[in-house]
Formats: C-alpha cells, sequence, structure tokens
C-alpha cells in the first residue's frame, strides 16, 4: 500500500504544486478543501478539478460556520484591497488576512490524518512572497508540529505526524518551475480574492499581483 498524505487543498497554485510535491513522493492524495463562505468561493470549483487530475484517493470539502471567521475581507462585507502587494512587516497585516485560519485547517487534517492512518500532512505556506499572514511564517509551522506531538494518539504512539511545508522558502517564480517540472496545469487554479460572478481575476488583489510577478519572474506563460 502506498503511504497516504493529507494534502490542504485550496485550488491555488501553491497547494495544487503540493499536490503534485506529494504525489512525487510516492503519496496517494487525500485532500481537505474548505468552505467558509470566502469571497472567492470559486477556488473549491479549482481544488476539484486539481483533485481530480492528480487521481486523490479521497477529497473532502469541509464546511465551517463562517459567523465565526469574520472580520477579514474575504469573509464580511470589506473592500479587497487593491494594487497593494508589497513586503508586508508583521505589524502591517492586510485584512485578507482570516483569523486563525490555517490554525483552524490543521487541526481539521490532523484530525483527518489520525482517521486515516496518515502520518504526513502538506500545506502550501509560504514566508517569501506572501502577503505578511502571521499563520504562514516558519515559526508558526514549528509551533504546529510540537502541538501534533503532543496533542495526538499516533505520536504518543510512536508515529508522529509529519507536517511538511515544501514551498516555505521558495519564491513565487520557483514554486511554478517546479510545479512545471512536476507537470501542474496551472489552468486549473485560481488565485484572485475578489473574483467578478464569473470568475474572473481582478488583476489587482495581492493574491493577483503575486501570481503575475510570479509567472514573469519564471519566464512562463500563465494560462
Amino acid at each position: 500500500m502506498k503511504k497516504k498524505a493529507v494534502i490542504l487543498l485550496s485550488g491555488g497554485l501553491d497547494s495544487a504544486t503540493c499536490c503534485a510535491i506529494a504525489k512525487s513522493r510516492g503519496f496517494d492524495i487525500y485532500a481537505l478543501t474548505f468552505d467558509y463562505h470566502q469571497r472567492h468561493r470559486i477556488e473549491i470549483n479549482s481544488a476539484k478539478k486539481i483533485a481530480k487530475y492528480f487521481n486523490a484517493k479521497e477529497h473532502r470539502i469541509i464546511k465551517i460556520d463562517s459567523s465565526i471567521l469574520k472580520g477579514s475581507s474575504l469573509t464580511d462585507n470589506i473592500s479587497v484591497p487593491k494594487k497593494s502587494a508589497k513586503k508586508t512587516s508583521q505589524n502591517n497585516i492586510p485584512n485578507t488576512y482570516v483569523p486563525a485560519r490555517n490554525t483552524i485547517f490543521l487541526s481539521y487534517a490532523l484530525a483527518y490524518a489520525e482517521i486515516i492512518n496518515s502520518s504526513d500532512i502538506f500545506i502550501g505556506v509560504n514566508a517569501i512572497d506572501f502577503s505578511g499572514y502571521p499563520d504562514c511564517r516558519p515559526k508558526y509551522i514549528s509551533a504546529f508540529r510540537r502541538l501534533a506531538k503532543l496533542a495526538t494518539k499516533s505520536a504518543l504512539y510512536g508515529n508522529p505526524i509529519r507536517i511538511h511545508t515544501p514551498l516555505i522558502n521558495l519564491s513565487k517564480a520557483q514554486i511554478i518551475k517546479k510545479g512545471m517540472t512536476l507537470g501542474v496545469d496551472y489552468s486549473l487554479t485560481h488565485s484572485c480574492y475578489d473574483p467578478s460572478p464569473f470568475g474572473k481575476p481582478c488583476g489587482k488583489c495581492d493574491s493577483c499581483i503575486l501570481r503575475k510577478k510570479g509567472f514573469l519572474e519564471a519566464g512562463i506563460r500563465d494560462v
């Protein structure tokens, strides 16, 4: 039997690349996608396509009560900032930050991993080309790894669950190049925080700008 990997699959290019990396390492894919009534819920459709593309053994879409994730422009009646993708300090976190999002997602992944007897979770956090979210930093991931060792039966029985962050020190261009070598079809992915009702990217939010910058620096046409 192949090893099982739980992939936090948003539908964006980072999580798609994580899928490809896990697949290349011999894992079967067990994907988790979250519906928290985010403004860019079209990404869920992209996640479905990516899961199918990588022949995921299972793809679960988890609905989360959106009332506990307010206060972000992705989940509330707040305008998404445009043309602002700059290096962001810890004291200047953009309003696209969703409170405790990665902690919630990783907690679900940890439970799911124990249920299916998986020792590996992949998450596409990045600390180079990102918007300054505190739950994308290496320190945060290190802290969650310690939590996973303390809080799971698997770890107490000698089978700790590993949290993989293969993109954390890569630029967006490096991520895209890596994905291309592994056969990622980036036309399946979605990045925009504020798409039109028909799913067309706005081209001006942090995520759109970072995506465009990544493809330009990689010398690859974005499809």
